[in-house]
């Protein structure tokens, strides 16, 4: 009893104009949309009609058609009798031998969700009427998120806490069906005509979840930040995948969407992160060390000190070069300068010999003269000079 598999992978065309009538997927839904009942298509490329069905009720003999990317749920009084999740065509029949009751299988959805059948599956035998939806098994896009105040979080980059107001956008995929919508989808959304849609401003179990987001985004941040194979928050935004793992994982250490909901976040698009005022001025200083550090750092502080000597060259002259010179000394780059030569100065004057005594030099002359040494000519020449005659 339950569901017959009629046929796998053929969803429109052959199969399509076999059955006059079938259920399927709603016309003009929105991308965002996750939850919907089942609708009929009272008539197929005119033929056939089945106008007087109840919108999302199926009976004996019910034909469904599951297109790629959706499973098929069948409820009764709140408890789910049937699941699909292979692309394909059903037919519902409470009396067959050869029916199942769960398709699962191509790995499109996980293992869990075997599991969560076991769990929530109906107790009894099913009855003759069952309302059939469809829940979207693709990812789900444009579920936005975002702070109106700064977030802080301790960021080992920067070895220091920093804050910012971010903006952005992930995408969800219900991971199990079953478990998401016995444990978290609203009952009034179970009703025909309604949509579950995660966007939708209205739907409170969605406003739901972007608190919790908002709640994950500074341990996120943290885990992204602190994990040596990412490093620093400057690649975040760059790195949707690595970002969007580790608010997965925030989310799901925090609330528990994937083991008691069965969501998950997929990826992530940061639109924009803003730094606070000291964030900022800290990041100035770490970039402006990395820049100063190795090779790259030797380079740059070279060219730095050849700007500042081409500079006072300009401007000052000779004496800007030798007060750069200074400077560089002082900041400990003096290895980088050229030696200043000192200006040339004029040679000192050499010391006059003090005046000699006139009476001496006689003296002497006289002795010279007694001893032979000079003539009588020039003891009187040596006289006279000495005496200034």
């Amino acid at each position: 009893m339950g569901l017959i598999q009629a046929a796998i992978g053929a969803l429109g065309g052959t199969l399509a104009d076999q059955w006059k009538d079938f259920y399927t997927v709603p016309g003009g839904l929105a991308p965002t949309a996750a939850l919907f009942a089942a609708v009929p298509q009272g008539q197929n490329a005119g033929r056939g009609s089945n106008t007087h069905g109840s919108e999302g009720v199926i009976s004996n003999g019910s034909r469904i058609l599951v297109p790629e990317g959706y499973g098929l749920v069948l409820m009764q009084d709140g408890a789910i009798t049937g699941f699909a999740a292979q692309a394909g065509a059903y037919e519902w029949n409470s009396e067959a031998q050869d029916s199942q009751s769960i398709f699962a299988g191509n790995d499109i959805v996980s293992s869990t969700v075997i599991t969560s059948w076991e769990r929530f599956k109906f107790g009894g035998r099913p009855g003759t009427q069952q309302r059939a939806y469809f829940v979207t098994l693709k990812e789900l896009p444009n579920n936005r998120f975002g702070t109106q105040s700064e977030i802080y979080w301790d960021d080992a980059y920067m070895n220091a806490q920093v804050g910012a107001i971010t903006r952005g956008t992930y995408t969800l995929k219900i991971v199990d069906p079953i478990l998401f919508i016995k444990s978290f989808v609203p009952a009034t959304y179970l009703e025909p005509g309604r949509v579950f849609d995660f966007t939708d401003i209205e739907n409170d179990a969605a406003a739901q979840l972007f608190n919790e987001v908002v709640g994950s985004l500074a341990p996120a941040f943290s885990m992204y930040t602190n994990d040596p194979a990412k490093g620093r928050i400057t690649k975040i935004q760059q790195d949707s995948d690595g970002f969007a793992r580790s608010l997965s994982a925030a989310v799901e250490e925090n609330y528990q969407w994937r083991a008691e909901r069965g969501l998950m976040i997929v990826s992530t698009a940061i639109i924009s992160i803003e730094y606070d005022e000291m964030t900022r001025e800290l990041l100035r200083n770490v970039q402006r060390a990395d820049a100063l550090s190795g090779g790259r750092g030797n380079s740059n502080l070279q060219a730095s000190v050849a700007a500042g000597f081409e500079a006072a060259g300009e401007n000052q002259g000779p004496g800007g070069l030798v007060g750069m010179g200074m400077a560089a000394g002082t900041t400990g780059i003096g290895a980088l300068q050229q030696p200043v030569q000192p200006a040339p100065q004029a040679p000192a004057a050499a010391p006059q010999a003090p005046a000699e005594d006139p009476v001496a030099k006689l003296a002497k002359f006289k002795e010279m003269l007694d001893a032979g040494l000079i003539t009588q000519a020039d003891y009187d020449a040596a006289k006279a000079k000495a005496l200034g005659l």
